[in-house]
């Protein structure tokens, strides 16, 4: 398993994870800030110049979900891994590709008082006496406070929290430990389904309130926005495995069996398979289907109707466009043929 160990710069991470490594059995120190380090060396400077944060990078994500796959299947035991994950997106898509992996993921959030985090960052010295570079840490480490504060909701509710304003890193490391003993530090509650292997289809439903605005839902277990729907499971017809995942995912049962709006191939682009993509229209939803949408909390993080002008700021371009299309085809009830989001000639 792996006890991810977050907080903001100045929290205590590394120093407690050295301690944690020390007490709990089979275990081992990873980094991925190192990562991050080998990127700068690796990745050329105008792409490093695209990004403020080498979080930013996809691939130091996938490096870092990879590398703690590999270190696991290396050495076993337990992982703990210091790193600041202040994005919600971020902290998805890692931790859901671990889940897919089946790998378990103890989330523990260092959360001293922010009077105390700035007196730590502007105490900070680094190995070889003051210089430039540690002016630049500490002013980083200060502008990262307000996106700190902001994430603070997402993450109380989502980590085993520790203030430990007044304690050692020793101290620290010790009641992760006994929380990761006892459970009080549980799984992290994230669903992700396997990585494919293979091309797939996928079956998605569009649905609709009084004023015509779709409704989109966003995944715990990748970035952007998403139709109601998933992955069609073999032998199993498309239109039904967009009405079993809307009851799935919304609790919504619905009455019939919906028409198709478009089809869209999705070409392969590494590291994903691509596949065929298909939505279907299921129609108008009244008040009380709405009143009663319900949220697996593993699963998808909220729900709302869009515009098509506000569905363009949330879905990724090629699902926009699928979306686009889908709204066209439904206007002139004629079901489209796209290839990666663009109707063929």
């Amino acid at each position: 398993m792996i006890v991810w160990i977050n907080g903001a710069f100045g929290a205590g991470k590394t120093s407690t994870a050295r301690e944690l490594a020390g007490l709990l059995p089979d275990s081992t120190l990873f980094d991925p800030e190192l990562i991050g380090d080998a990127l700068r060396r690796l990745l050329p400077p105008e792409r490093l110049a695209e990004v403020s944060d080498y979080q930013d990078l996809p691939s130091w994500r996938r490096l870092v979900v990879d590398t703690a796959a590999a270190m696991l299947a290396e050495l076993g035991g337990v992982l703990v891994v210091p790193m600041t994950l202040l994005r919600q997106e971020y902290r998805d898509e890692i931790f859901g590709a671990l889940a897919a992996r089946r790998i378990p993921v103890r989330h523990v959030l260092l959360a001293p008082a922010e009077t105390i985090l700035r007196e730590r960052v502007a105490a900070r010295r680094e190995p070889g006496g003051p210089g430039v570079e540690d002016a630049r840490d500490r002013q980083r480490a200060h502008d990262q406070v307000p996106a700190y504060r902001e994430a603070l909701g997402w993450l109380t509710a989502d980590a085993h929290v520790i203030d430990n304003g007044r304690l050692t890193a020793r101290e620290t490391a010790g009641r992760i430990a006994e929380a990761v003993r006892t459970d009080a530090a549980g799984i992290c509650d994230i669903v992700q389904t396997p990585e494919p292997t293979r091309e797939t289809v996928a079956a998605g439903v569009l649905l609709f309130d009084d004023q015509d605005r779709v409704l989109l839902v966003d995944p715990t277990y990748k970035a952007g926005w998403e139709f109601p729907g998933g992955v069609v499971e073999p032998g199993e017809a498309p239109g039904c495995a967009g009405v079993r995942e809307v009851a799935e995912e919304l609790g919504l049962e619905l009455d019939h069996a919906p028409p198709l709006l478009v089809v869209d191939w999705e070409p392969p682009l590494r590291p994903a398979y691509g596949g065929l993509r298909l939505l279907f229209d299921g129609g108008p939803l009244t008040p009380p289907q709405i009143g009663a949408l319900r949220l697996p909390g593993p699963e998808l993080r909220a729900w709302r109707f869009v515009t098509e002008p506000e569905a363009a700021g949330l879905l990724p371009p090629q699902r926009y466009e699928r979306l686009r299309w889908a709204l066209r085809a439904r206007e002139r009830a004629r079901p489209l043929y796209l290839e990666a989001g663009r109707p063929t000639p």
